[in-house]
């Protein structure tokens, strides 16, 4: 099974470049299921039933979120809902809008989802992300397992890789908008990266135009974060996995411009 894990969705801007090019690659590179983190979806961060609904029309099987996750309202009653949205697992369980889990019938094998937050440098009272994933584990109902861990440090990301490699088929971080270059197959067969990147506008900082962030940095005052606009880019990594097994047997990452 070849599986497509998607880096952060920024705004409507790159809702549209991944309608406009997720379909011709899915058909080219023969993939079976798609993934994307969609936090950022809406404009001016979070996620709504639109900007959720334009992502699965284009393409995209399921969907996870991170720290923007509960950002609208408006979308809670659509997460409690909507069986293909994963939020992170470690929000408090019986307040939090959503699921952390997702166990989705393909037809032709059923493929775990699970949404994780890191701990270090983004919210320290969430519950414990490794301790966290281990309950997720004991509910998922495939030996294809997908982790998105939502992290801001590398060093966390990478400990994750590595605690939960056998145990899982992938590993992708998400969150930082910046696709690292070590895309691998870890020892106990389990796909990895550190960060997928993003899909949004190449020229800009995270999404944002990139003179508000600039000017942010020197006064430290509060700013308007509007989208950038221009040429985009759809960062993300592809990952071959055994049906059987549920081993990862190859991981790239793409850069599609």
């Amino acid at each position: 099974m070849r599986i497509l894990c998607i880096g952060d969705v920024v705004g409507s801007v790159g809702c549209e470049f991944l309608r406009s090019r997720l379909p011709a690659l899915k058909k080219v590179k023969g993939i079976d299921f798609v993934i994307c983190n969609g936090e950022n979806s809406a404009d001016g961060n979070g996620i709504t039933e639109s900007s959720a609904r334009f992502l699965f029309d284009s393409g995209v099987d399921a969907i996870t979120l991170g720290n923007h996750a509960f950002r609208r309202k408006e979308a809670y009653e659509f997460l409690d809902e909507n069986p293909f949205i994963a939020r992170p697992a470690n929000f408090p369980e019986g307040t939090t809008p959503g699921r952390g889990i997702l166990n989705i019938d393909t037809g032709r094998r059923i493929i775990t989802v699970i949404n994780i937050m890191g701990n270090m440098c983004i919210d320290n009272n969430l519950d414990c992300a490794f301790a966290c994933v281990d309950k997720m584990l004991e509910m998922a109902q495939s030996r294809i397992i997908l982790v998105d861990f939502h992290a801001e440090t590398t060093s966390e990301k990478r400990a994750m890789g590595f605690y939960l490699d056998g145990r899982v088929s992938v590993v992708f971080g998400t969150h930082t908008h910046v696709q690292t270059s070590d895309a691998q197959v870890l020892p106990g067969a389990t796909g990895y990266i550190t960060d997928l990147g993003m899909t949004g506008t190449k020229d800009s900082v995270l999404g944002v135009k990139k003179e508000i962030i600039i000017q942010k940095l020197k006064t430290k005052l509060p700013a308007r974060f509007d989208l950038a606009s221009g040429e985009c880019k759809m960062e993300c990594a592809l990952f071959d996995i055994d049906d059987n097994s549920g081993k990862c047997l190859e991981s790239r990452s793409l850069r599609i411009e």
